[in-house]
């Protein structure tokens, strides 16, 4: 038995192969339970009560990243014995070859599994975040959070890149920052609408033109903003459409906040046919006042006139706010309140009107 673990193969014994795959083999059973068991551990940095937050979450999150770096790990600590056949003839990992191919694809997966927890890692606080933001009533801190954990993803990568280029391709880091300094110039005149969309959107932090949840008017755009990022503002229209607006725009063009608004202003005309008696316009006109002046999401600055002689219909001009801001609360104000006014009309033995033409024959 000892002979045949001595036996050689490639270079190698055949016991410091069993050693390998034995390693291997240990490190695949029992990924799962230690990779739980981390899990739990980093979970227990930032243990939260929030419901759905919980451990399943975090697992469901940094399970796979954790495996990752465990096999990663498992593997270079089983090849420890294993050695090139010389017979192969292969240069020094210094120099262009497999063995260099080898060495720094290998360190580069190590590195990326360590910053991919990292991430995961960074989108599980944002959850957090979040959720803690929906408890408050300010719009603020749910416009900024994304935000935040946006720029700490840009800040994590650049420090792997960084990372990488020093660790595995022996870039001169120092010297590499210090040309990226002297470029910044000329990578921001090449990427101009790329810096104002950057700069708007601090614009939009700080001066707070509007908030995440809040509807606005843009150009031909109408909607609720969903999310501000660095380069855009995603807007989410009443048919469900979504937006992508560059934050130069939202910064440059007339913006109307409909979501400051304290009340929303309805206007519009009925038309009652000609048949109609001044008698019956003066009951349909008070009439309809009354339940402007007493509906609950409506003001006392609603006015209701009869306004024009139309080409086929006598015109009653209708004007009333909605005490609310919400798209809601209007819609489901103008729906209650059209309601009302067909039944008066109906009440007061009138009709709607519609164009109509009217022949005379002559013999």
């Amino acid at each position: 038995m000892k002979d045949f673990l001595l036996k050689q193969w490639l270079g190698n014994s055949i016991g410091d192969y069993l050693w390998f795959f034995g390693i291997i083999l240990l490190g695949f059973l029992f990924k799962k339970l230690i990779s739980k068991y981390l899990s739990f551990l980093l979970f227990k940095i930032i243990k939260t009560k929030h419901e759905g937050l919980g451990l399943d979450k975090f697992d469901q999150l940094l399970i796979k990243p954790i495996s990752s770096f465990l096999m990663l790990s498992v593997i270079f600590i089983g090849s420890n014995n294993l050695e090139y056949p010389s017979s192969w003839n292969l240069v020094n990992q210094n120099e262009f070859g497999i063995k260099m191919l080898v060495s720094r694809g290998f360190s580069l997966l190590f590195i990326g599994s360590i910053f991919w927890i990292l991430i995961r890692f960074i989108d599980y606080i944002g959850l957090i975040l979040k959720r803690n933001a929906e408890l408050t009533e300010n719009k603020m801190d749910d416009q900024l959070i994304p935000f935040i954990i946006e720029i700490s993803k840009i800040a994590v990568y650049v420090i792997a890149a960084f990372i990488v280029m020093g660790s595995i391709f022996n870039v001169n880091v120092a010297a590499l920052a210090t040309g990226l300094g002297i470029g910044g110039i000329a990578l921001a005149m090449a990427s101009k609408e790329s810096l104002e969309n950057l700069l708007g959107s601090f614009t939009i932090f700080f001066d707070k033109p509007f908030t995440v949840g809040d509807i606005v008017t843009v150009g031909n755009i109408t909607g609720i903003v969903e999310k501000v990022g660095f380069r855009s503002t995603r807007v989410r229209t009443f048919d469900k459409s979504l937006v992508t607006v560059p934050n130069k725009k939202m910064i440059d063009a007339e913006l109307d906040n409909l979501g400051l608004r304290p009340v929303r202003r309805v206007k519009f005309n009925i038309g009652l046919t000609y048949e109609t008696s001044a008698d019956q316009i003066k009951l349909i006109v008070n009439d309809i006042q009354e339940i402007i002046d007493k509906h609950e999401k409506t003001n006392q600055d609603g006015k209701v006139r009869f306004q024009d002689f139309g080409s086929s219909s006598l015109d009653i001009m209708v004007i009333y706010f909605v005490n609310s801001p919400s798209w809601e609360d209007l819609i489901n104000t103008k729906q209650d309140i059209n309601y009302q006014i067909m039944e008066v009309v109906k009440k007061h033995k009138s009709d709607f009107a519609f164009p109509s033409t009217t022949v005379y024959l002559q013999k």
